[in-house]
């Protein structure tokens, strides 16, 4: 992380640390041959190849401004807090007060979920949650996720202004990475994402599958009515034309409250959400959130019967396995794990087959997240590599899902343009504001030197 120039000393160090691993594996690896599933290890090696090259790659930021906003942090904290809870009035000083939440929650007409206890859930996913049905409530989100978890000197950026980190392949049960939330400029609140700034004559493009779960899901279980569904422009609006909530001329502008309610139902019964908690998270009521799931369970009956097998075989002890053979032994997890693991397991390994496509092809890919890529290129081939990057992700869907394609979509970003993320683009606007508030003030304060 570090980089160049080593020392004589600091040569033998790094080679003498590197070649224990290798001591250590010529030991392992004869005891591990009999039971390795060789075709699928070899690819999950050439997948830690292309982790390498992310890892050696590295996301560029605009240091300059991240260097300002270090320096003025302690006091744009304290105003961020005053300046977003305007709307709120839920601070007493940078204490968030849970009784004036819950007010506000009340005045707003929201109904947040609850703990068993009863006291409203404050959890970081409750607001992330509640914030895409609810978006008034992002600011606060993006606030709380900011004060908990940035902390800016721990985002790992090196002397040529890259962030790098390590990756964490295969760091969670599904198979998915596990990077810092610290250390990873996409870790923080989403704000901070707007420091990603390309390099002059360089490009950056963002590119994800389009609703990966959804498309996942409607293959594996083999339920056309949500084939045709994933298929249409809007999905969400799909899923609500067919439930009779909108008419069949509705669009995103003309119903926008409509297809926010149905987007959350569509993703959030695929991990097996309840009738309460669908009703808190369309920001309706339990009885709303029966007939969403009704709904949908009419609407889709094969894949309820797909993803009721999936609990039915992990609580019977049986081993639930992705398309390339990723392993979820039956344990201690509840339905809602079991459920959830085929999608994203296998979303997982359509991310290792990408990752070593776009690498294998020589494309710079900078990072891995969750469901997307950021690549680098010269601003004259970045449309190339582009529509490269976007075959590789169209080929992967693909290979996991037996011929099914999923979409994807890319946001090319040229230099001097920055890297820009539409739920934090307000976060970033007040940080700005502040910081050149504070510098300003900090300008006129400063002492006139003697003539």
């Amino acid at each position: 992380m570090r980089g160049g120039p080593y020392s004589n000393y600091e040569r033998v160090a790094l080679l003498d640390y590197c070649e224990s691993d290798v001591v250590a594996l010529a030991q392992l690896l004869p005891r591990m041959w009999p039971g390795i599933d060789l075709a699928r290890a070899l690819v999950r090696g050439r997948y830690m190849k292309a982790v390498a090259h992310v890892e050696r790659t590295g996301v560029p930021i605009d240091t300059k401004t991240l260097d300002r906003i270090k320096a003025g942090w302690p006091r744009i904290k304290m105003d961020l807090v005053a300046e977003v809870d305007r709307d709120f009035g839920v601070y007493a000083g940078t204490v968030f007060k849970l009784s004036r939440w819950a007010t506000w929650c009340e005045e707003k007409r929201i109904a947040w979920p609850l703990l068993p206890s009863g006291v409203l859930d404050l959890k970081s996913d409750v607001f992330s949650d509640m914030s895409k049905s609810h978006p008034e409530v992002l600011p606060m989100h993006e606030l709380r996720k900011t004060l908990s978890e940035l902390r800016l000197n721990d985002l790992t950026v090196g002397p040529d202004g890259y962030n790098r980190y390590l990756v964490g392949a295969f760091g969670a049960k599904t198979g998915r990475n596990t990077p810092s939330s610290a250390k990873a400029v996409f870790g923080p609140a989403r704000w901070i994402r707007h420091l990603i700034k390309p390099r002059e004559g360089m490009a950056l493009a963002y590119i994800d599958w389009s609703q990966q779960e959804l498309g996942i899901s409607a293959k594996l279980s083999g339920d056309e009515t949500m084939q045709k569904v994933y298929r249409d422009s809007d999905p969400y609006l799909a899923f609500a034309r067919l439930a009779g909530a909108v008419p069949a001329g509705a669009t995103k502008q003309s119903h926008p409250g409509e297809r926010a309610t149905y987007k959350v139902c569509a993703l959030a019964v695929l991990m097996g959400m309840g009738a309460e908690s669908l009703g808190a998270a369309t920001g309706t009521c339990e009885a709303m959130g029966r007939r969403l799931l009704r709904q949908h369970k009419e609407l889709f009956p094969r894949f309820w019967r797909w993803s009721d097998d999936q609990v039915d075989r992990a609580m019977l002890g049986e081993t639930l396995t992705t398309v390339y053979g990723w392993q979820l032994y039956p344990g201690a997890d509840g339905s809602c794990t079991y459920r959830n693991f085929a999608l994203q397991a296998n979303g997982a390994e359509m991310m290792r087959l990408a990752a070593i496509a776009i690498t294998e092809r020589g494309i710079d890919l900078c990072a891995l997240v969750h469901d997307a890529v950021l690549i680098e290129a010269p601003s004259d081939k970045i449309d190339e590599a582009v529509a490269i990057t976007r075959d590789c992700m169209a080929a992967a869907s693909r290979a996991v899902l037996g011929g099914f394609e999923l979409g994807t979509e890319a946001d090319i970003i040229r230099y001097p343009d920055r890297f820009a993320d539409e739920q934090g683009q307000r976060m970033w606007s007040d940080v700005n504001r502040l910081l050149n508030r504070l510098e300003g003030l900090q300008q006129s304060e400063a002492p006139v030197a003697a003539i």
